[in-house]
């Protein structure tokens, strides 16, 4: 495995000056330096390095704007629903039937079945999908 050699990398990283990006115009600053290396012929390793970087910026960036989010598993939609009504795990034990098998689908230890996706469904005004 060749390595780069972090003198020239560093060299690089301080002219670009690469971090997360919260506008448009750095976006654009970016992309053109991105673009750049994109047209060059051969790319030194550590160009090769930057380039990746740069990539990895502009697509968190454009996933940012799209409103592209990561997915949420029924059970983080729970706990996130619970906090934002102020519920607690016994205000739940109806639909589970016990608080202490709230505790467990909220610790991971049991899945949420069809029926209580159901009633939580109708419980908080959404999708059955969302808890499935």
């Amino acid at each position: 495995m060749t390595t780069y050699n972090k003198e020239i990398y560093g060299r690089l990283l301080l002219d670009v000056l690469p971090s997360s990006i919260d506008s448009d115009e750095e976006y654009d600053r970016i992309e053109s330096i991105f673009n750049n290396l994109f047209n060059k012929k051969k790319l030194s390793l550590e160009e090769e390095r930057l380039f990746h970087l740069l990539a990895d910026l502009l697509e968190d960036y454009g996933k940012k704007v799209s409103g592209e989010i990561p997915p949420i598993t029924p059970r983080e939609l729970l706990s996130v629903l619970m906090k934002d009504n102020g519920l607690k795990q016994t205000d739940l034990a109806g639909i589970f039937g016990t608080q202490s098998i709230v505790s467990e689908v909220l610790n991971g230890k049991r899945e949420i079945t069809k029926s209580q996706a159901k009633a939580l469904a109708e419980k908080f005004a959404m999708k059955l999908e969302a808890f499935i």
